[in-house]
């Protein structure tokens, strides 16, 4: 059976965009690594893998739009200025794809 629109919808702007999710979490203060699949689940009502959420860490890392840090003595991550950038221009992008979807 194929997937409905919406389906693979729901399925393209949830864990294959993790990133946004990520940069958004971290844009106002410093997140545990530990914890991210939690927080994902409880804010955004889906649960990413571990595996991908490892590769969406080290890229985002790794382009400079989010750094490392430590909270509570365990690995933590902060969206750097870069980072809220990108965010921003995402959610630009997303506003204006509703209007013309809306039109």
């Amino acid at each position: 059976m194929l997937r409905t629109p919406l389906k693979r919808f729901k399925d393209y702007t949830k864990e294959k965009n993790l990133w946004i999710y990520i940069l958004f979490l971290g844009k106002d203060q410093e997140f545990i690594t530990d914890n991210i699949r939690t927080k994902t689940l409880e804010k955004f009502d889906f649960l990413p893998s571990f595996f991908k959420t490892q590769q969406v860490f080290y890229r985002l890392e790794q382009e400079g739009y989010i750094k490392k840090e430590k909270f509570k003595s365990k690995k933590a991550y902060i969206t750097t200025d870069k980072g809220k950038e990108e965010l921003q221009k995402m959610i630009s992008y997303t506003e204006e794809l509703l209007e013309k979807l809306k039109k």
